[in-house]
């Protein structure tokens, strides 16, 4: 390697380090700071590493109303959301996908206008409200069962498949239905797990729907907590009671709002890992094939 490649990969290198650390700070400040005694952490500064240690903000946050129900509510949506996501898309990805389907050009079409013009926020709250799902779980479910942009990607997936697949199938008398669910999915685990990724964080991380159409505070999800709480000016908002917050000393409101961003973004990062080795290779097929 000649000296101008040494310093080009030093240089790139480098850049990647920098950007690396950008990236990653504001998250690392956030956690340091909520496991940061209060009363050193009210000094601000950069957090490189936690001022003292105390878990009263946790503490505070696990005693506020609402967490629980609001964890509940999140978990909810994201498992059986998904799951929904998933299996709605992958039946009508699946024909889409067969090229003998008749019209399906049009149909994809019309999937993809979507994706450049909706009706709007107003016509969306009347259909959820007609259907009867306000403050209900599923209005939060059910109207954002298929992503257009998930589903091309799912259907240019199949379409990548060897065709003999389906036409052994067809041959020994098996439905469309059960070539989709026992020989399309099983092995298309590389695609499921990038889009499943794609709907969990989009429902994860989802909060103007539940409060369009969500009224009942045992019936809201995380994200909405965590912006009741970032956006409020006492402790007692947050927790409700003055009694807790006294016996645990001081507790600033800066470190409770701190604990909470970390406790809503831990469960991505603890299924993330899971699913990172399927996504670029799920969401590179499915985007240049057919």
């Amino acid at each position: 390697m000649s000296t101008g490649e040494r310093i080009g990969q030093f240089s790139l290198n480098v850049g990647v380090l920098l950007l690396s650390i950008v990236t990653l700070y504001p998250f690392w400040y956030v956690l340091m700071y909520s496991l940061s005694d209060p009363k050193l952490a009210m000094g601000g500064g950069l957090f490189i590493w936690m001022k003292g240690f105390s878990l009263t903000s946790y503490e505070l946050l696990l005693h506020s109303k609402g967490i629980f129900h609001a964890y509940g509510n999140s978990i909810f949506r994201l498992v059986v959301g998904t799951a929904i996501n998933i299996v709605f898309t992958a039946m009508l990805a699946y024909p889409l996908s067969i090229r003998r389907f008749v019209g399906r050009n049009f149909i994809t079409l019309l999937i993809f206008f979507t994706m450049l013009f909706s009706g709007g926020m107003i016509p969306s709250y009347l259909v959820v409200k007609e259907l009867g799902l306000i403050d209900s779980i599923w209005s939060l479910i059910i109207p954002g069962a298929i992503s257009a942009w998930n589903l091309i990607i799912m259907k240019n997936y199949f379409q990548s498949l060897p065709v003999e697949l389906e036409e052994s199938a067809n041959i020994d008398g098996a439905t469309p239905m059960r070539i989709l669910f026992s020989i399309v999915l099983p092995v298309s685990g590389p695609v499921i797990a990038a889009i499943a990724l794609f709907y969990g964080v989009a429902h994860w991380n989802s909060y103007f729907d539940a409060i369009l159409y969500i009224n009942s505070d045992a019936k809201q999800v995380l994200q909405v907590f965590l912006r009741t709480m970032l956006q409020s000016s006492s402790l007692q908002q947050v927790q409700g009671t003055d009694n807790f917050a006294a016996s645990i000393g001081l507790v600033t409101e800066e470190s409770v709002k701190m604990a909470t961003v970390v406790a809503s973004v831990i469960p991505m990062l603890i299924v993330y890992p899971f699913l990172q080795k399927y996504y670029v290779k799920g969401v590179m097929v499915g985007s240049i094939k057919g």
